[in-house]
């Protein structure tokens, strides 16, 4: 329902409320009008706004005037009307449009021949003038036309004219009239008034004054000031949001009161749905012009507008009382404030507040008629609250209870009523409030002030015994209060008291802290626990492996042994030997291990490339014997590579070398040779690494590339790059449902019309493919409000999106880092190289069945010592902690 109003959540009624029977409506066997259905749903909710305007067309087609009429009344008694709904005869009232006006004055002259119609229809032009000459665009077109009705005139008493004086007399008034129209135009800035000047030139037979021409230059200065500002206006599109408030700083600047009224018309005709340009203008307006008529008629238009921004019905009731009207149009404006439909319930406690000041301030308290009336509003304020607010919104938007303290305080200090005043601090507290210090401080403040000492005693023992979040403060208050005011007795008790209680919340924030550490020291175990789970699974997989590289190769440890011993510049010249004798180089690089291949990926590559790949593994196990040549802090980690791209090392270095020197690139590669889709990049400098962040997400071959820093997991296990943010962004809005040809510059030249964009980013999957999802981030939050009221519906290429304001869901404690999943602490079963046989029965001995001891994690750019596990080495040397190279590690495994 909030979503088809077309106007505003808070507008639509609660439709719970309303009784639909719909079978009274139906009918088998007839055919209902669709202006009869929409009759019906405008009964139900009548601040549909799509509805009226539905009807109204219905009505227009089906030629039911008298109902049209009714139709158009009655929704411009909720909403202000367009230009498109208005009609001639209201229009006027309702707009500061000068094409309606232009439309207006036209439309009366042909009532000029009537009596007086002549004075009629000047009057019109003078409104008209007065309304919108100030337009810098279209204004002209008001006073040419204004121009053109005195000249008619001027034509027909010169046809009509004798030589009487009288007649004379009436033509030189005419003349005259034409001169003041000039006159006046001239002075204003408008565009293209040089047009106007030169026809005024030709026009005067005596000339232009020299008063006219002074005026007429101020004013093409001024209109050459404007200038830039009415040329951004002709090219931004609607609602030109960014660019109006350009202009109004501007003319705020010059400070000429004429001018910034027409501005912020201009800019409200275009952004009427805009709150804060309401607040504004009407700012504005009270502390400058303080013009009645203008005043409160801006502000009724305002409301009409933004029904459901409460702000905007606060400052409608302070003006209307500042202007002195009377107060039942204030009540009445209350009462239209109430059933406005505001989207939050600390609204309706503002709104409640503003009118109980209104009526406290008009209080003689000598009369008991007002003072009635104030404590009448006062218990009906409450029982608002507590029946229709917390029915509608599931709270009450008075926690604190802000009305009954006020209530309280004008009991006690112009009432002198302490009883009422202590009866309603005894509700207050009864509300939930007890356990908090400051309420008991504020309780005292107002016995210390208009009470006794016995009452601030006895509230001061209250608060000892209630208070949980500033227990210490009030025992000193007490001990402070007995000091001063107490006796040796009832400095004792308050001693013994506070003691107490103390005693008791130091016991309680004990047992709070144990039963906090036990979870923690949980938490620890099972995080321990997953990790000897995972590097058991990880030996076991280790064992398999080499399990079957002892079945495909048989060799003598001696031969081995001087084979690992050859120089390393050798190492590629036997990677190109026959199958049998290629050297596997292990990998250097671990920690992502088990996680499947990207799309795309194809094993094995060609020979001729194996050459390339194998020389790479060489270099890439050369720079892994030299860990001194690595830093941290001065590289980054990329990942999400297809695992088919060409030369890695050169790929990554033209990518990066915009953000810097580079020290060294090291893609990391299989046993075999193949590139495993990630890498670091290492610079010479510790300030290129936020340059190459930002290339985060970057497209390399159709899958977006992934910058993160280079951190050491062991080191830092709460690190993550991604912060999940779970509070509201107000400034941010969400979009689903786009089509997934839908590109970033797209949405962005979609969503710019609405305000200034800072970033606009599309949802992907790690192959790159798009979700429909998108984040647009705009400048502040009053634009991503205006994109959501304007885009949400929108259809995009055959697809309807969703916009609302950014609110992701919270996490849940099973998806944040180190919280226990049943999946991760189960063991899972692992197969051969072919897969999941017919047979269930394990072909491997059973020694080979326990499990490794711990092996450490390494993620993100640091390599941890590792204790190489093997079958032989599993059974005997289990906790073995000396750390050995890569070399060792091969070595050992080739003999076995």
């Amino acid at each position: 329902g909030s979503q088809d109003s077309g106007v505003h959540p808070g507008q639509v009624a609660n439709l719970s409320k309303a009784k639909m029977n719909w079978d009274e409506f139906h009918c088998i066997n007839c055919i209902i009008p669709l202006s009869s259905l929409c009759d019906f749903q405008l009964s139900i909710n009548a601040f549909d706004y799509n509805c009226h305007v539905d009807l109204i067309k219905l009505l227009k087609q089906e030629g039911e005037l008298i109902r049209l009429r009714k139709a158009r009344q009655k929704m411009s008694e909720l909403f202000p009307l367009t230009e498109v709904h208005c009609t001639i005869v209201t229009a006027f009232n309702l707009t500061l449009c000068p094409d309606i006006w232009l439309e207006y004055a036209q439309y009366s002259i042909g009532g000029m021949g009537s009596p007086g119609g002549i004075d009629k229809v000047r009057s019109i032009f003078e409104r008209a003038v007065t309304a919108v000459g100030l337009h810098m665009t279209k204004g002209q077109t008001v006073w040419e036309a204004y121009r053109e009705f005195e000249n008619a005139i001027l034509s027909t008493v010169q046809v009509c004219i004798s030589i009487s004086w009288r007649e004379q007399e009436l033509l030189n008034t005419q003349l005259e009239r034409i001169h003041t129209l000039f006159r006046r135009q001239l002075a204003i800035p408008l565009m293209d008034m040089e047009t106007t000047y030169a026809e005024y030139e030709e026009w005067s037979e005596h000339g232009v004054s020299e008063m006219v021409i002074h005026q007429y230059k101020k004013a093409l200065q001024q209109m050459e000031k404007c200038r830039p500002f009415e040329e951004s206006l002709l090219v931004a599109e609607p609602p030109k949001l960014a660019e109006y408030q350009t202009y109004l700083e501007f003319e705020l600047k010059e400070g000429d009161p004429a001018r910034i009224q027409i501005t912020f018309e201009r800019t409200l005709a275009e952004n009427c749905l805009v709150p804060d340009m309401w607040a504004k203008y009407t700012a504005y307006l009270d502390r400058q012009l303080k013009i009645k008529d203008l005043v409160l008629s801006t502000h009724e238009r305002a409301v009409r507008n933004c029904p459901w921004t409460m702000g905007l019905w606060k400052s409608y009731l302070l003006a209307t009382e500042r202007h002195g009207a009377d107060h039942q149009i204030i009540s009445d404006i209350f009462e239209k404030a109430l059933n406005a439909g505001f989207i939050q319930a600390t609204d309706y406690v503002e709104i409640w507040q503003a009118y109980l000041d209104y009526l406290r301030r008009r209080v003689d308290f000598k009369s008991s008629k007002e003072l009635e009336e104030l404590r009448g509003a006062f218990s009906r304020s409450l029982d608002y609250m507590k029946q229709d607010v917390e029915e509608r919104f599931g709270e009450s938007g008075d926690p604190s209870c802000i009305i009954m303290q006020i209530w309280a305080r004008i009991e006690a200090l112009h009432c002198k009523n302490m009883q009422k005043a202590r009866e309603l601090w005894d509700n207050i507290m009864t509300k939930g409030n007890a356990k908090y210090a400051n309420m008991w401080l504020e309780y005292y403040n107002l016995e210390r002030s208009y009470g006794d000492s016995a009452h601030c005693r006895k509230a001061l023992h209250r608060a000892v015994q209630c208070t949980s979040d500033y227990p210490e403060h009030v025992c000193e208050v007490l001990l402070t209060f007995e000091r001063v005011e107490g006796s040796l007795e009832d400095w004792d008790v308050a001693v013994q008291k506070t003691e107490t209680r103390l005693n008791r919340i130091n016991e309680q924030r004990a047992k709070v802290a144990e039963k906090e550490a036990n979870l923690a020291r949980q938490e620890e175990e099972r995080a321990e626990q997953r990790r000897k789970t995972k590097s058991d699974k990880k030996a076991q997989k280790k064992i398999q492996k080499g399990s079957q590289f002892g079945e495909k190769r048989k060799a003598e440890p001696e031969d081995h042994q001087d084979e690992w011993n050859e120089d390393s510049e050798q190492a590629p010249k036997r990677h190109r030997g026959n199958g049998d004798q290629t050297t596997e180089y292990m990998e250097t690089e671990t920690g992502l291990f088990g996680k499947s291949a990207p799309p795309g990926y194809k094993p094995g590559p060609p020979a001729a490339k194996k050459v390339q790949l194998g020389v790479a593994a060489a270099v890439q196990r050369q720079n892994d014997d030299k860990p001194e040549l690595r830093n941290d802090n001065c590289s980054v980690f990329i990942s999400n590579l297809a695992y088919t791209l060409e030369e890695p090392e050169a790929k990554l270095r033209t990518l990066f070398e915009p953000c810097g020197p580079i020290t060294q690139i090291r893609p990391i590669f299989s046993n075999k040779g193949n590139f495993k889709g990630y890498g670091y990049v290492q610079f010479e400098s510790q300030v290129s690494v936020p340059e190459a962040l930002k290339l985060d997400r970057l497209e390399v071959e159709g899958r977006p590339m992934f910058v993160s820093p280079c951190v050491d997991k062991n080191k830092n296990p709460d690190f993550k790059v991604f912060k999940y943010n779970t509070s509201m962004e107000k400034h941010k809005i969400f979009i689903s449902g786009l089509p997934f040809s839908c590109t970033k510059e797209q949405l962005e030249e979609m969503c710019k019309s609405h305000g200034t964009i800072k970033e606009v980013r599309l949802v992907t999957y790690r192959s790159g493919k798009p979700k429909g999802l998108a984040y647009v981030e705009f400048a502040n939050e009053t634009q991503a409000s205006q994109a959501v009221l304007k885009m949400d519906g929108m259809e995009i290429e055959g697809n309807k999106i969703s916009v609302a304001i950014s609110n992701p869901p919270r996490r849940s404690v099973m998806d944040k880092p180190g919280a226990s999943r049943l999946t991760t602490d189960m063991p899972r079963q692992v197969y051969g190289s072919r897969g999941r046989g017919r047979t269930q029965l394990s072909l491997l001995p059973r020694s080979l069945h326990r499990q490794s001891g711990p092996t450490n994690k390494v993620e993100n750019g640091t390599t941890a010592d590792q204790v190489p596990t093997t079958a032989s080495s599993t059974v005997n040397t289990a906790a073995e902690t000396k750390a050995l190279s890569n070399s060792d590690f091969a070595r050992m495994l080739l003999n076995k």
